[in-house]
């Protein structure tokens, strides 16, 4: 199945961008190919139609009648919790994590790359600790391993006997 995410009423999108980059609405109808009527209500986004390539859609969907008004598509909104469903789902908190990066200082930048070099070097200290233990019991790396009987020493091989050529 390629598809998983289609463009139907109900279904949740990010906005891409323009002036409401970065808000949640719901496709209330489809107008074309090209352009749906969506609505926000619980992100501030007044009813309005948008370009299909300015949305991103996500896996959301809300169950509501086809071009439903503005208060039921509020209540659809609402009763699934989904500013609480979006906060918590890895895109919104990578875009978050994304906004927090770009408003970082230089000092804010200097204190991150600090930490982590603090937290690489214990980090570093335990793996080399648990790794001379594990060799140790050797558990890791090259084992112990009993030497073999002691091997004869090679000898040359008495010259066979030929028959003299004739």
């Amino acid at each position: 199945m390629p598809f998983a995410r289609y463009v139907e009423p109900g279904r949740v999108a990010l906005v891409a961008n323009g002036s409401l980059k970065g808000k949640l609405v719901s496709i209330v109808d489809v107008i074309d190919q090209t352009r749906v009527l969506v609505d926000g209500p619980g992100s501030g986004v007044a009813r309005q139609k948008i370009r299909l390539n300015q949305l991103h859609l996500t896996k959301f969907r809300l169950s509501y009648p086809f071009t439903a008004p503005t208060r039921v598509v509020r209540k659809a909104w609402t009763d699934a919790k989904l500013n609480e469903k979006w906060d918590a789902s890895q895109w919104a908190q990578k875009l978050a994590n994304k906004q927090k990066r770009a408003q970082m200082t230089d000092y804010d930048r200097f204190k991150l790359t600090a930490a982590r070099v603090k937290r690489n070097r214990a980090r570093t200290a335990v793996f080399k600790s648990l790794k001379t233990k594990a060799a140790r019991s050797g558990a890791f790396g090259k084992r112990n391993v009993p030497k073999s009987a002691e091997r004869k020493p090679r000898t040359k091989k008495a010259p066979s006997a030929k028959p003299a050529k004739k």
